[in-house]
């Protein structure tokens, strides 16, 4: 599929830009699903569960993380002021929703 930007505005870029970061987003949900399912079956096939293998289930004890600030949030959905998100990082969900319903991140930032 080919497509012509030459003739677009810079709004209808910008609008693009985001579609695609949406759909991105959506791809990479679809992929890490479909990689953690052939994760599960191939650990099933020496008998343990995926759990198993990452949850270091080896009698070693986890290191805990350092408890600290994660950042200023500097979005919040519109739909619940509870939710925020820093700008950093895998977009939540509800980024992705308001996105592919045509807002964009200046509509939620704070």
């Amino acid at each position: 599929m080919k497509v012509s930007l030459k003739g677009m505005t810079r709004k209808e870029l910008e609008k693009l830009q985001e579609q695609i970061v949406v759909q991105l987003d959506k791809l990479a949900a679809k992929d890490l699903e479909a990689a953690k399912a052939a994760a599960e079956k191939a650990a099933a096939a020496y008998g343990v569960s995926l759990d198993d293998l990452v949850g270091g289930k080896t009698g070693r004890k986890k290191r805990a993380k350092a408890a600290g600030p994660i950042g200023k949030a500097k979005y919040k959905n519109p739909a619940n002021p509870d939710q925020t998100w820093t700008g950093r990082g895998r977009r939540p969900q509800w980024v992705i929703d308001a996105l592919g319903a045509g807002k964009n991140l200046e509509d939620m930032a704070i």
